[in-house]
């Protein structure tokens, strides 16, 4: 396969992230006359969507607790909600439902949504919020839920359809993606900005470089020899904590539940929105009673006809050993190390019952197919520009 021996823009990673920087930069190159798609090359050792994003739930939502996320989010549900076909894009909308320590928080999330007009509804008290899921689901029976917010923009996409179909459209504006390359090395000048990109393919001079890499970051940081600690100032009391790694990964703890997916649908039967649920309400086995938790805990769901039943998953858990330690690759389901097992389908379709009856007694029906997979972080969990 021949390569070009340079690209004006070289972007690793053929993911949402990827590929979303491809298509909007080959917008913009145009619109400017400052060039097109052509001037663009994504490299992916694997293909499309195989890596992070191909293990995705595709949950989109604005529930962030950072303003600057925010608008950044709404900004993105928007272009979702601009070709849901292509991007195969169910707007069903997001709930984010929780227990009394949340309240405060939850709240402030509303006020600033309500400040750059996301549209949604906030509901407070134990009372109130119980009457407001009954009137979505019958048998809603969550406990110690004070607040309710729904979001009407948001929902879901599924994830491998909707990377096919971005690709095929950054892919129309001249991009060209290579699938089946290593990269090996980053070459960069004096400045220490990244001029050439060496693969097992040949080399590739560039002017501007993306590393798009998800889970693999790691390794392109250590490439162009950056620190693997950071020191990170407290932007209230403006001190600084040395020695911070970093990367950090999380493991991602997802599942499906095996049934009609048309079981999770509202009282009027339509397909519910997202289903987000954090309370500090004790959590006991449906399978056994036993006390699971007494500690705070949280779990998102959705009916899903891409994975074939109810999908969704609790918290991530942050993996115990350093960065450096951490075996990326064989990755997601194929890992032997980063799958749920039988502890996590306990809880999590023990919390579904919690929630809702019609998921009491299904245990048996969870889906023991691989899945799972890792993520890196950030010290801030935001991306690096330099």
């Amino acid at each position: 396969m021949a390569i070009p021996t340079h690209s004006p823009f070289v972007i690793i990673g053929a993911g949402i992230h990827g590929l979303s920087t491809a298509y909007h930069l080959a917008l913009q190159l145009k619109a400017t006359g400052k060039g097109d798609g052509n001037d663009i090359i994504i490299l992916d050792k694997s293909g499309i969507c195989s890596g992070a994003t191909g293990i995705a739930c595709g949950v989109i939502r604005n529930n962030y607790f950072q303003p600057a996320m925010r608008e950044l989010m709404a900004h993105s549900v928007n272009i979702w909600e601009s070709d849901p076909e292509t991007y195969s894009y169910h707007p069903v909308g997001y709930m984010q439902i929780s227990c009394e320590s949340m309240r405060e928080d939850v709240a402030a999330i509303h006020a600033q949504q309500q400040a750059i007009g996301y549209e949604s509804v906030f509901v407070e008290g134990a009372a109130e919020s119980a009457r407001y899921m009954k009137g979505l689901f019958s048998d809603w029976r969550a406990q110690g839920i004070t607040s309710v917010l729904h979001e009407m923009p948001g929902g879901y996409a599924n994830n491998s359809r909707a990377m096919i179909g971005l690709a095929a459209k950054a892919e129309a504006l001249g991009v060209r993606i290579v699938s089946g390359i290593t990269v090996k090395a980053l070459e960069s000048d004096n400045s220490h900005a990244i001029t050439a990109v060496d693969t097992d393919l040949g080399r590739i001079e560039c002017d501007y470089a993306v590393v798009a890499a998800g889970p693999w970051v790691r390794s392109f940081w250590e490439m162009l020899e950056l620190p693997m600690e950071v020191g990170i100032r407290n932007p209230a009391t403006r001190e600084m904590t040395e020695g911070i790694p970093m990367w950090i990964y999380w493991s991602l703890q997802e599942g499906t539940l095996g049934v009609d997916p048309k079981l999770q649908v509202t009282n009027d039967g339509a397909m519910p929105p997202v289903i987000h649920v954090d309370t500090d309400a004790p959590l006991y086995s449906d399978q056994n009673g036993r006390l699971i938790t007494d500690k705070l805990w949280g779990i998102y769901y959705k009916p899903d006809f891409h994975f074939g039943g109810v999908q969704g998953g609790a918290a991530p858990f942050i993996v115990d050993k350093p960065a450096a330690d951490v075996a990326v690759d064989p990755y997601g389901p194929a890992s032997p190390e980063f799958v749920v097992g039988a502890e996590f389908a306990e809880m999590w379709v023990s919390a579904l019952a919690h929630c809702q009856e019609r998921f009491s007694g299904t245990l048996p029906q969870f889906k023991k197919e691989p899945s799972g997979g890792i993520g890196a972080f950030t010290p801030d969990s935001f991306p690096v520009f330099d």
